[in-house]
């Protein structure tokens, strides 16, 4: 089954490479990112560059820092420089809209990379976030499926934390009502940092003088925070954790067995996607795969593309190695005891 949903991510994405324009020349692509200092971008970055130069675009970018204002600012600048297509990984989905705005009065596609910036016009590429969600809390549940459970949130500013939220719930809700599950902690975290994440579940584990069961986390970021403050009461590998993104340090971890799972989404592919995509807009093209999608709190319907995730667990840990996502070394460092298949 997963060796078909990666079938499915090639062909798909072979699709977009081929369905632009051969003469792509001379366009530019502009990115906005929203914290380029995050180690998940910069793989990102790398894709969508590779990309471009295959199809004979140009790649400028603005890094707004973890700030709404200079994300504007940065937008705004990239129209200046006469983009063709933007590809914006939104900080504040609601404050960049009217930066969004002034570019497609301009008649400058935008590509809503990653996270949802609801408006008409705007194409949203993505994977499909509530699935991931839902791979984040199954095998937790499966592992716990009582007693008291943490949800250590995204950013709220980040539509994709409550896609994620929604996803969760779906496989834990029943528990719920039956009382089999106690919900004692649910926290957002700001700008997705691992650091606020430790402190939110530190304060939750005083709360509850550590009768904590399970820990739903939304990312592998917030993960590793949230495993930091569980080592230091001595509950790590104890309590299953969840998280995404397939972080080096968050699938050594799952190796080690102090994080039950890691949604691989593989932002190389999502880069290819979004390069295409934007080349594919900016000559007035429809990007082959394209989907209408109304799925986000306003109900807009818009363009997008959802792509596959894959969900990683001590069982499956070859599908990262044998892609090529993370050599075996880095996934197996460390491991002596309870080795999973990967690093026999």
């Amino acid at each position: 089954m997963k060796k078909g949903i990666l079938a499915l991510v090639v062909v798909l994405l072979t699709v977009f490479a081929f369905s632009t324009w051969a003469f792509a020349d001379d366009l530019v692509v502009g990115v906005s990112w929203s914290n380029f200092q995050e180690e998940r971008w910069k793989t990102d970055e790398a894709a969508i560059v590779a990309q471009l130069e295959a199809l004979g675009a140009q790649y400028v970018s603005a890094d707004a820092q973890a700030s709404a204002e200079k994300q504007i600012s940065d937008i705004e600048s990239l129209i200046a420089q006469g983009v063709d297509a933007l590809i914006v990984l939104a900080w504040d989905s609601e404050a960049v809209q009217p930066a969004v705005e002034k570019a497609m009065a301009e008649g400058i596609p935008v590509v809503g990379y990653d996270r949802l910036i609801e408006m008409e016009g705007v194409f949203y590429l993505t994977f499909d976030n509530v699935e991931v969600g839902r791979m984040q809390a199954r095998p937790v549940f499966e592992a716990q499926p009582t007693g008291n459970y943490v949800f250590i949130m995204g950013s709220p500013t980040d539509p994709n934390a409550d896609f994620l939220r929604a996803g969760q719930q779906e496989i834990v809700q029943a528990a719920i009502d039956a009382g089999d599950i106690t919900v004692v902690g649910e926290q957002y975290t700001d700008g997705w940092k691992p650091e606020v994440a430790q402190q939110n579940m530190e304060q939750i584990l005083t709360a509850t003088n550590n009768e904590v069961d399970a820990v739903v986390a939304s990312n592998d970021g917030t993960a590793g925070g949230v495993v930091a403050a569980l080592t230091a009461q001595g509950l790590e590998g104890i309590v299953p954790v969840s998280g995404q993104d397939g972080d080096h340090a968050a699938l050594n971890r799952v190796a080690l067995g102090s994080q039950t799972v890691s949604v691989w989404k593989d932002a190389r592919e999502l880069g290819k996607a979004a390069a295409s995509i934007a080349v594919a807009l900016a000559n007035g093209e429809a990007p082959q795969g394209t989907i209408e999608w109304s799925g986000g709190p306003k109900g807009v319907v818009m363009q997008s593309v959802l792509l596959p995730p894959v969900p990683i667990t001590w069982d499956n840990l070859n599908v990262v190695i044998d892609a090529g996502w993370v050599e075996k070394e880095v996934v197996c460092q460390g491991v002596t005891e309870n080795v999973p298949p990967a690093c026999e």
